[in-house]
């Protein structure tokens, strides 16, 4: 009888969407989605869990193959006098293929409720994952300190196609020509070497950041279609722009392979990449971790240091803070008010809750939504149900609060601010040809709804010097017979804190 071979479809197409952590170490009932670019930036200030989700996602896959490294929980979460990481639970969200079929939203739900994790190793999903810690940051000449003399058995250069990229995209990193890329043996180790210029070395000579940019393009080229690559502290020992330019080889890579990066940094410089990385900032409160999608710096720092006015108002980009900053010059309230940027629209319900959440008073703040989503009370109310849990009293107050403190510009139906203030300036009658109308009649159709200021900057030839051209603009729509309308729910809320005007002005004459 001859037996039937049966071939065994291995899943493809792997794609991570989110985690939610319910408790794992100091993460607390929090979200992190990443889903939009292929690059995931994990951000925060030291202790807020950055490190951790890194290390929870490499434990929730078995390796498709043999020859990957199985990580475990208890290589990153060991079991110590102070902690056996019982009650520890997370859930992750993914979708894969296997074979034609299509597997869309599934969940996987791991936690320690007695010795073990769960589920088993394997029975978890399969995926090819690279994790790069910061132990690769070491130099290996620090490894090889005890030995007096290192003898090179031979050398071999490096020629195969990823070799070549991994060569040449480390080039562009490092803003070198590297002539060659070795392998070099002893007979005990293995090292790399390349050849620069009339230079020639291997990584026991190399700087720790240039050891590192190797080291990551290795692991990146040579990654399978659809791995999760996990890079911690993916800045430390990187110039600025070393650091950017690798992050742009990375995004090409991982959109040529489909691959996931995600990666922890403290690099604030990232914050201005969020073209082409999703940037994610934890936070944390006494009660709850809060995630930030495309923050700004300013939004965190008001959660982490200490206001400097009386005032705040929160805004979602440079557009919306240049208007308020003409509300607060015309009405005199400038020197009293702190106008800050939070990033994308969903952060203001993260945002509030988190001042919220540390128990400080939001009389004096109030946080300003564009106006084009979440428009209703029943929009908002579902979002910040969302952020602030639980049925006692105090979670009532704290939503009825935060409703409150959440206010939007005075939009007609279908507009945002961006398209309403070009159209303002477009009803405007002529007065010497003024040049910002001319440009703002040009403008008939844009890409997205946010692009008509951003348009109108560039052919007014202010792309260099955005801010001024930002003032420009919002100093001639003010112009508008309608512009007061616009505007009404701030100037609004500026005009119940006239006392605090009243003071300043005293203590200046003073």
């Amino acid at each position: 009888m001859v037996q039937k071979k049966f071939t065994v479809t291995k899943p493809s197409q792997q794609y991570l969407k989110s985690i939610h952590i319910l408790q794992l170490k100091s993460l607390k009932d929090v979200e992190i989605n990443f889903e939009g670019s292929e690059l995931t930036a994990i951000m925060g200030v030291n202790g807020s869990g950055k490190s951790t989700i890194i290390h929870a996602l490499a434990c929730c896959y078995k390796p498709l193959n043999s020859d990957q490294k199985n990580w475990k929980f208890s290589e990153f979460f060991i079991p110590t006098t102070y902690s056996q990481w019982q009650g520890s639970e997370f859930s992750i969200k993914y979708d894969y293929r296997i074979g034609s079929k299509e597997y869309n939203d599934v969940f996987t739900i791991y936690k320690k409720t007695s010795d073990r994790w769960s589920p088993k190793y394997d029975r978890r999903p399969s995926r090819n994952i690279i994790y790069i810690g910061i132990d690769t940051c070491v130099p290996k000449i620090e490894r090889e300190k005890k030995q007096s003399r290192i003898e090179f058995a031979s050398t071999l250069a490096l020629k195969d196609d990823i070799s070549i990229l991994v060569k040449e995209n480390a080039g562009k990193v490092m803003n070198r020509e590297y002539s060659s890329y070795n392998e070099i043996q002893t007979k005990r180790s293995r090292y790399i070497g390349v050849e620069h210029k009339l230079d020639k070395y291997s990584d026991l000579s190399m700087g720790a950041g240039e050891q590192r940019i190797f080291y990551i393009l290795s692991e990146v080229f040579r990654s399978p279609k659809y791995s999760l690559i996990l890079i911690d502290e993916i800045d430390l020992l990187l110039h600025t722009d070393a650091l950017k330019r690798l992050l742009k080889v990375i995004k090409r890579r991982a959109v040529d392979k489909s691959l996931q990066v995600v990666f922890t940094t403290h690099a604030q410089s990232v914050t201005n990449m969020d073209s082409f990385i999703n940037i994610r900032h934890i936070c944390q409160t006494p009660s709850k971790s809060l995630c930030f999608n495309e923050t700004k710096p300013d939004a965190i720092f008001r959660l982490t240091g200490e206001t400097n006015r009386p005032l705040e108002i929160f805004v979602e980009d440079d557009f919306a803070k240049a208007i308020v900053d003409w509300i607060c010059l015309e009405s005199g309230y400038s020197i009293l008010v702190s106008v800050k940027e939070y990033g994308a629209c969903i952060n203001s319900f993260t945002l509030i809750a988190g001042i919220l959440l540390k128990g400080e008073s939001i009389e004096n703040t109030i946080i300003i939504l564009d106006g084009d989503v979440y428009k209703s009370d029943n929009e908002k109310k579902e979002k910040i149900n969302q952020v602030l849990t639980g049925n006692t009293r105090q979670a009532e107050q704290m939503r009825n609060q935060a409703m409150r403190q959440l206010i939007q510009f005075n939009l007609p139906q279908g507009f945002n601010p961006e398209k309403y203030v070009v159209e303002l300036i477009k009803t405007l009658p002529d007065e010497n040809g003024n040049v910002i109308k001319q440009a703002a009649l040009e403008i008939e159709c844009v890409e997205d709804k946010h692009n008509f200021v951003d348009s109108l900057v560039d052919r007014l030839g202010y792309s260099d010097r955005r801010c001024v051209g930002l003032t420009s603009i919002v100093d001639l729509a003010a112009k508008s017979s309608s512009w007061n309308k616009f505007i009404a729910p701030i100037k609004d809320w500026l005009l119940l804190h006239e006392s605090l005007k009243e003071v300043a002005a005293s203590k200046k004459e003073s």
